[in-house]
């Protein structure tokens, strides 16, 4: 898969001498972890630590190992910067990096007193599985706003997170998935530590994230680990067909199955000249950066099977899920297909590769001067066929087992993350709503005050769903159970149905 486009495309045991401060050094608070003494960075409102390690560097033989618990310190250690970014290429915003040591965390909590400990939210950041850090979002005003612990977390990615290969057996391409599962267990451990209660704890994240959130949502090996889920963009049964991702792109989801994944891996190795795994540690980062990627696997211990199976037959936990979409995903992706602005003959054929002989049905449900012209008209096609409809069977096969709130982010004129090709709106694409939720390196924009009162309202829906396990609180629009399903945007959120909005009919019949 090419690496930038999806990584466009795409987050009880406690130790209780570990509940309190161990010491307050003017704007510099220590706090002791179970490996070890923190000094973070405090302010009036606030207070910040960055850059703990929540698991040992999978360095050496440790690459494509589960993750082991760090080596404990005595010396108080700085957390007021974040560690390394996880080895990756370039992606937006996202600096390359070779760094595989970078299994780190960061915590951020109000700095004001709790009467008792505080819902704590586990942040898996998106990328495609090829990019991105915790780091990248700031989460104070969700920490503030909605009085609650923010944990982002790093975990490793693209070849080095989901490589398989046949002697790696059940491990194969799940290290980034047991990476988020030790996170979770060090927030079992050390919530306290920080004013969180390890009883109480939402997994969330957004595209890869979200797809992340989903897996572990169906992880035997994650059960008791997290208590509510929210998914964002990243429904459990995402597909797409063929070119309709990004060109080339094969029909599929985000997942693969163990034997691909292991034949892909074996592939990697004849390629590089070795014979086994062992020979593949000693490869510098740098020349396994340029190799197939791969995806979360499953057919493994920590991923039985496909998460849309799961789902299907109940073989998920049984904790409330706040799961949503926005409203123009696709858009974001289908700027970063070549040719733009698209001609007639372009969409056509994009069309025809996707849908064979049934294109014409398409092009005429999805006519180029309906919807503002050929790129639109297939980003929007795209939208309803890999997102919006697949995103209704999410939220009802969710809904039949546990309690479930959908939602869309529907704000026409949200920031995009990145600017709009010749004959192209963004708006409301893939990743619009982050800026809404978080503050992001780098910023997509600043958001008008009709925007910032959207984001604390929708930081009210995400904080308290976490405290309670139910969105809905005193002065925000009712929000009910799925069948229905918010939209937010604006001085506009209510009810939708979202087989409608996506005309999920004409795809049902297709």
């Amino acid at each position: 898969m090419s690496k930038r486009l999806l990584t466009l495309a795409l987050s009880v045991v406690t130790l209780g001498a570990l509940t309190t401060t161990v010491a307050e050094a003017g704007e510099s608070p220590v706090v002791r972890t179970d490996s070890g003494p923190v000094r973070g960075v405090s302010t009036s409102e606030y207070r910040s630590f960055q850059g703990i390690p929540f698991a040992a560097p999978p360095v050496g033989e440790r690459r494509w190992a589960p993750p082991a618990r760090p080596e404990p310190w005595t010396a108080v250690r700085d957390a007021s910067k974040p560690g390394p970014r996880c080895a990756q290429g370039a992606g937006i915003g996202s600096d390359p990096s070779d760094a595989e040591d970078c299994l780190y965390l960061n915590v951020t909590s109000p700095a004001k007193p709790a009467h008792k400990p505080r819902p704590v939210m586990v942040w898996v950041h998106g990328g495609g599985f090829t990019s991105g850090a915790g780091s990248d979002y700031d989460f104070k005003r969700m920490a503030l706003g909605g009085d609650v612990v923010v944990v982002t977390v790093n975990y490793r990615l693209g070849v080095f997170g989901f490589f398989g290969h046949p002697e790696l057996g059940s491990d194969s391409g799940v290290f980034g998935l047991q990476d988020q599962q030790a996170a979770l267990r060090w927030v079992q451990r050390n919530a306290r530590a920080f004013g969180g209660d390890p009883r109480n704890v939402t997994l969330f994240g957004e595209s890869a994230g979200g797809m992340s959130t989903c897996a572990q949502l169906t992880s035997p090996s994650a059960a008791g680990l997290f208590h509510r889920a929210i998914i964002q963009s990243g429904p459990c049964t995402l597909t797409w067909p063929d070119g309709g991702f990004f060109p080339g792109a094969p029909a599929g989801s985000p997942y693969v199955p163990r034997a691909d994944a292991e034949a892909a891996g074996a592939d990697v190795a004849k390629k590089l000249g070795c014979a086994d795994v062992d020979c593949l540690r000693r490869v510098q980062a740098k020349d396994l950066l340029s190799q197939p990627a791969g995806a979360p696997t499953y057919g493994t211990d920590l991923l039985p099977e496909h998460p849309a199976t799961a789902l299907r037959e109940g073989h998920f936990a049984r904790v409330p899920v706040l799961t949503g979409i926005t409203r123009n995903e696709s858009r974001l992706l289908v700027a970063l297909f070549p040719g733009h602005p698209f001609t007639e003959e372009h969409y056509q054929e994009l069309l025809r590769t996707a849908f064979k002989d049934k294109a014409p049905l398409v092009a005429a449900e999805y006519p180029s001067a309906k919807h503002g012209g050929p790129a639109m008209a297939f980003a929007d096609a795209m939208t309803d066929r890999s997102w919006g409809c697949p995103q209704a069977g999410n939220e009802r096969l969710l809904r039949e087992r546990t309690r479930t709130f959908g939602y869309e982010f529907a704000d026409r004129d949200a920031p995009p993350l990145l600017p709009a090709p010749p004959g192209m709106v963004p708006g409301a694409s893939h990743g619009s709503e982050l800026a809404y939720l978080s503050d992001m390196t780098p910023s997509p924009g600043k958001l008008t005050s009709a925007q910032q009162k959207l984001a604390a309202q929708m930081i009210q829906y995400w904080t308290r769903f976490a405290r309670t396990g139910n969105p809905n609180g005193e002065g925000l629009p009712k929000w009910r159970p799925t069948p229905r399903t918010q939209s937010l945007a604006p001085g506009e959120i209510g009810p939708v149905d979202l087989t409608s909005v996506h005309n999920c009919g004409f795809w049902a019949g297709l």
